[in-house]
């Protein structure tokens, strides 16, 4: 039950971004493109487990993107907003598929394997 609260908790998160994305009339190419660019964090797997982990994790939690949130709204700063909702709904697409935050014992354990 709890993977599909997780699964379902990602889906809305993906579609709140998108949502304040389109309301604020953003560019379809720029998210487009930007829409993987966290996933270049798994290269750090590159190195060992340990640190892919970190630098996965460190890219697909919502800390970082909610104080870029933050920080454009407060300075009313458009690239910050489109990049933070950019970055919130990758992170909840990744959720909405299943792929969780990293364990260092290898790629494949996530949070999703162990709830």
């Amino acid at each position: 039950m709890n993977k599909i609260l997780l699964r379902i908790e990602g889906l809305v998160v993906l579609g709140l971004s998108i949502s304040f994305y389109l309301y604020l009339q953003f560019s379809w190419l720029i998210f487009i493109i930007l829409l993987l660019t966290p996933d270049l964090s798994a290269l750090g797997y590159l190195r060992n487990n340990k640190v892919g982990s970190i630098l996965y994790n460190l890219f697909h939690t919502y800390s970082i993107p909610a104080v870029i949130l933050i920080s454009g709204l407060l300075v009313h700063n458009s690239i910050f907003l489109m990049i933070s909702l950019i970055w919130v709904a990758h992170i909840g697409m990744d959720r909405m598929i299943g792929y969780g935050l990293k364990y260092p014992s290898k790629f494949q354990d996530t949070h999703f394997d162990r709830i």
